[in-house]
């Protein structure tokens, strides 16, 4: 399936909607410390409800850690300074998705290095700075999960 890695995520209710989020499409989360909340933080537990049991969280020193311990097909790195836009993007099993901090997204030094086809943005308006981080993985990994025939989803 698809990774879901979220750099130094600040807020537990965005990160406790992402883990239903993987729970409901068989996503993997990952958690790159440090973390701006504990893992069993009351908002974190009331927005993932009791979906934990459904999705296997985990934590990693850094990106490198993560990244050594799972190699992912592709990073992309969803952020406002990409070049290309998510929906253009044939998303792959294996591929991971990589979401920075609420507050301040993607540390500079690694998208100075990461490469630009994998620098990947959401459309919206001129005058908006960003959206929801939930929102956002909800967004992109819903597209990803479509792309690749929904893998695991209940047929009705």
């Amino acid at each position: 399936m698809l990774d879901i890695v979220l750099y130094e995520p600040e807020i537990p209710a965005n990160t406790g909607n992402i883990i239903r989020l993987c729970a409901n499409t068989g996503a993997h989360l990952h958690l790159i410390q440090p973390l701006g909340f504990e893992l069993d933080d009351k908002r974190l537990r009331r927005a993932g409800l009791d979906y934990h049991e459904w999705v296997s969280v985990r934590q990693y020193a850094d990106l490198s850690d993560y990244i050594e311990r799972n190699r992912p097909g592709r990073v992309f790195a969803l952020t406002t300074k990409g070049r290309q836009s998510y929906g253009k993007i044939k998303f792959q099993r294996g591929d991971a998705l990589l979401f920075g901090p609420e507050s301040r997204g993607l540390p500079a030094d690694f998208l100075a290095k990461h490469p630009e086809a994998l620098k990947v943005y959401l459309p919206m308006r001129q005058e908006s700075r960003s959206l929801n981080l939930s929102n956002t993985v909800a967004i992109v990994l819903y597209e990803a999960w479509k792309q690749l025939g929904f893998p695991g989803a209940h047929s009705r």
